[in-house]
């Protein structure tokens, strides 16, 4: 099934690469605030911002927050017509409603109408919290439910002759996001919004994410994804890259491969791999380093790297692809990889 294109601003959904997006957590209308978590937000990768609107003040903000940023802005908005119409025509770049609560043919038709008059596209879907009570009576708390209450959603905007949409069908429980996306896409070329709702707190809800939106970007599916965290934003883009990097999605960055190490490791394997995680994290250049414990197979599980270390007892072996491995004294050889590494990546034109 082709896919549709549905651009925001200048983010083309539906079409590689998949694009990553995060919500703010401060008041919309606080301009200043807003502007600084999503300069903070661009930094660390996003491609999307969504902002809360919750008020006409909310609403009339976002043209003065769209001036301070570089990336389109996604206005969410529940419940109100009024408010819809009034954030995009305050500039928002794209809106995320609910048909379903928006109001009545009327509202919705008012809405739609000035989605039309301004090009801006629509994200429609249905979480758990969100389905409808017809799909939830015959099909219960289900993938099937999710996707019906969804498609309804989007039925009701095709109907006023809006087509410039994006769909999600979030859960909270993994495997039926998983299975509510499969079932999604099977059935509509539309661009589908992956993530896991209310994934949680630190190391769970990434792990809840990593495993919900990777199996479907495995798969094929998805075209722009949130990482729904509680916490700072910028953590759920990070979050996203780092999937997308998994998936083997995203190429320009540098691969730190890290050995779990054993008792044969004689030498800070894993304080010297996260030294240079850190020093690597914001570049940009494809490269792939390893870090390795020891010199029994650590040369040789890393041979596809542009760079290696591998310790020993009183020596660690240097090692870069297509070349002789280097003997370094154990006390050298920290300072010797990090030279080489900043010669690899002044090479390939991005030392930052």
């Amino acid at each position: 099934m082709s896919k549709k294109i549905v651009t925001v601003g200048e983010v083309a959904l539906g079409r590689a690469p998949v694009a990553v997006q995060s919500m703010t957590t401060v008041k919309t209308s606080d301009v200043a605030a807003s502007v600084a978590q999503i300069l903070r937000m661009e930094e660390a990768g996003c491609d999307l911002a969504r902002v809360a609107v919750l008020d006409e003040e909310d609403a009339r903000a976002i043209g003065r927050v769209r001036e301070g940023v570089h990336v389109p802005i996604v206005a969410d908005i529940h419940f109100s017509a009024k408010l819809a119409v009034l954030a995009v025509e305050s500039g928002a770049d794209k809106l995320r409603v609910n048909p379903g609560n928006i109001g009545g043919e009327r509202e919705l038709a008012y809405v739609a109408d000035c989605l039309k008059r301004h090009g801006v596209p629509v994200r429609v879907g249905a979480n758990t919290g969100s389905i409808e009570k017809e799909a939830l009576a015959r099909y219960g708390r289900s993938a099937r439910a999710l996707v019906g209450s969804a498609l309804n959603n989007v039925a009701a905007f095709e109907r006023h002759g809006v087509e410039n949409i994006v769909i999600s069908v979030k859960a909270s429980d993994v495997p039926l996001t998983v299975e509510a996306y499969s079932l999604l896409a099977r059935q509509t070329d539309y661009p589908l919004h992956l993530g896991v709702t209310e994934a949680g707190v630190g190391r769970m809800g990434v792990v809840k994410s990593s495993v919900g939106i990777g199996s479907l970007l495995l798969g094929g599916v998805g075209d722009t994804i949130r990482v729904s965290l509680s916490s700072d934003p910028v953590e759920e883009v990070y979050a996203a890259h780092d999937i997308l990097r998994a998936c083997g999605l995203e190429k320009g960055y540098v691969e730190v491969v890290a050995c779990p190490t054993c008792g044969r490791c004689r030498y800070d394997c894993m304080g010297l791999a996260a030294r240079v995680s850190e020093r690597v994290a914001r570049v940009r250049t494809p490269l792939k380093v390893a870090v390795m414990g020891c010199v029994v197979n650590g040369p040789g599980e890393a041979k596809d790297c542009d760079l290696g270390i591998a310790g020993g007892g009183e020596y660690c072996v240097l090692f870069e692809r297509d070349a002789a491995p280097v003997r370094v004294p154990a006390a050298e050889a920290e300072a010797a990889f990090f030279r080489r590494l900043e010669e690899l990546l002044a090479e390939r034109g991005n030392g930052r």
